[in-house]
């Protein structure tokens, strides 16, 4: 299950007001450590389905949301839980630090 694209306008449905903790990937198409993590990114999301929900934010297509979350550099994946950003890992990173970051919030 690959992660699903999130907007501006879907932002706060599918990421505040989750019931499960949120990987949020900040990227852009013309990013190459994006496109390094983006296999990650998926890897992540099959292997805690149902534990955690794993969406993208294509920062150039939604500034808000990239701005409200000071997202200075990408790839930029944050960790949201119970409506509050608990965690963030910045750059292109390997699945285990990845992993290892998710699972205290699980």
């Amino acid at each position: 299950m690959a992660a699903a694209a999130v907007t501006d306008a879907n932002f706060e449905q599918e990421v505040i007001e989750s019931s499960v903790p949120v990987l949020v990937d900040f990227w852009a198409p013309w990013c190459g450590p994006c496109r390094m993590v983006a296999p990650v990114v998926d890897e992540i999301s099959e292997q805690y389905v149902g534990q955690v929900k794993v969406v993208k934010v294509n920062t150039d297509e939604n500034p808000s949301v990239a701005s409200r979350y000071g997202i200075r550099s990408i790839p930029t994946l944050m960790i949201f839980k119970g409506g509050q950003r608990v965690d963030m890992v910045v750059g292109a990173v390997p699945k285990a630090t990845l992993a290892t970051t998710l699972e205290k919030y699980l």
